[in-house]
C-alpha cells in the first residue's frame, strides 16, 4: 500500500531571527562629524518635528487662539488674571492645606500653571478656572468681559429698543446664527 505524505501545517525547520545577516547593513552615524559628513553626502536626512513631545494642554502658549490676540486691549498686551482671582485661589488653596503642586496634580495641570494664576501672570482660561472651582469647592471671581454701554433712554419710554432692534444691534462674532 502506498504512503501518502500528509501536511500538518507545521514547519519545524529552524529559523534564525538574529543579526547574522546584518553585517552588510548601513551604519547610521550617531552624531558629530560623521553625521555632518553623511548629511553633506545626502545619505542622511533630518526633519524637524513641530510640536513633538509637547503637552497639548489648554495652558500652552502655542495654542493661543487668534480671538484672544485680536481682543487684546493694547498692542503686545493680553488680559491677565485679576488680582482678586489670584488672591481667591491662594486663599482657598491654603484653607484646604494644599500646596501648588498638590492642587496642580488634582486638576491635571502643571504646577507652573497654578503658580501663574496665583501670581496674576496667566492668561485666564475658563476651563482651568472651572477645574479650580470644582477642586477647591469655592466660586471664584471670573475675569470681567467688556460690556457695551447701555443707552440712557427710559425703561418704558418711546426710546426703549424693541426685541427685533436689539437683536439687529447685537454684534455676532463668527459662527452660525443662534437657533430660536
Amino acid at each position: 500500500m502506498p504512503v501518502i505524505p500528509v501536511q500538518s501545517g507545521q514547519d519545524w525547520a529552524p529559523v534564525n531571527a538574529g543579526n547574522s545577516g546584518a553585517s552588510h547593513a548601513i551604519k547610521v552615524p550617531v552624531g558629530g562629524q560623521q553625521l555632518r559628513i553623511a548629511k553633506a553626502a545626502g545619505l542622511v536626512s533630518t526633519e524637524k518635528r513641530i510640536g513633538a513631545g509637547g503637552n497639548k494642554s489648554a495652558h500652552s502658549g502655542a495654542g493661543m487662539s487668534a480671538r484672544k490676540i485680536e481682543e487684546a486691549t493694547e498692542v503686545g498686551t493680553l488680559a491677565r488674571v485679576d488680582k482678586d482671582l489670584a488672591k481667591a485661589i491662594m486663599q482657598a488653596r491654603t484653607a484646604k492645606k494644599m500646596t501648588q503642586k498638590d492642587l496642580a496634580t488634582a486638576i491635571n495641570e502643571k504646577p507652573q500653571v497654578v503658580g501663574e494664576y496665583e501670581s496674576g501672570k496667566a492668561i485666564p482660561n475658563p476651563a482651568i478656572i472651572s477645574k479650580l472651582e470644582r477642586k477647591l469647592g469655592v466660586k471664584l471671581p471670573r475675569p470681567g468681559k467688556t460690556k457695551v454701554p447701555a443707552s440712557s433712554g427710559g425703561a418704558g419710554g418711546a426710546n426703549a429698543p424693541t426685541a427685533a432692534a436689539s437683536k439687529a444691534a447685537a454684534v455676532t462674532r463668527g459662527g452660525p446664527p443662534k437657533r430660536r
